[in-house]
C-alpha cells in the first residue's frame, strides 16, 4: 500500500486513480481511509495578550464523539463524523464530505493553564480558549514562621 501524502492525510482525502469520462463525465468516486488511518482536522490558532486560541471546524460531529485533551504545551483533538443516511455509490453526482475518525495534536507555542481552559461549539465551531501561563510573573511568597 503506497504512503499517503501530508495533504491526503490533512484533508482525509485519497488519491483517485482517473476515471474514463465517458464512464462517469459528473460524478466523483467514493473514498474510505484505510481502517488503521484517521482524517486531520484544518484549524487556526492565534494569541491575544492573555490566552492562545485554537479553532476547528467539526460540522456534523455529535459532542459525545468530540473529545478535546489539553496539557500545558499541546492540544489534541479526537472525533468521528457518521453518516445520517447510506447512500447507493451510483447515486452520487459528487462525494467530497470526509466521514470517519479523525484527530489533530497541536503542539502549543507558549505552556498554558490546562485547568483553566475552555471549549466552546456554535454552529459547528470547535472554539478552544486556553489562557496563557506567565512565566514573566514574579510572586512573592510570605515566610510563616512555625
Amino acid at each position: 500500500m503506497e504512503k499517503r501524502s501530508f495533504f491526503e492525510r490533512l484533508t482525509g482525502s485519497v488519491k483517485v486513480e482517473p476515471v474514463e469520462e465517458a464512464r462517469m463525465p459528473h460524478k466523483t468516486q467514493k473514498h474510505d481511509l484505510p481502517q488503521d488511518e484517521e482524517g486531520q482536522l484544518t484549524i487556526d490558532v492565534w494569541q491575544t495578550p492573555d490566552e492562545i486560541v485554537v479553532q476547528a471546524i467539526v460540522g456534523g460531529v455529535k459532542l459525545e464523539d468530540l473529545d478535546v485533551e489539553v496539557t500545558h504545551d499541546m492540544v489534541t483533538l479526537r472525533g468521528k463524523r457518521e453518516r445520517q443516511k447510506e447512500v447507493s455509490g451510483s447515486d452520487y453526482f459528487y462525494q467530497e464530505l470526509y466521514w470517519g475518525a479523525f484527530s489533530r495534536s497541536i503542539l502549543l507555542p507558549q505552556e498554558v493553564d490546562s485547568d483553566e481552559a475552555e471549549a466552546t461549539m456554535k454552529n459547528g465551531l470547535l472554539t478552544i480558549k486556553l489562557p496563557k501561563l506567565d512565566k514573566a510573573r514574579i510572586s512573592k511568597l510570605k515566610v510563616k514562621n512555625e
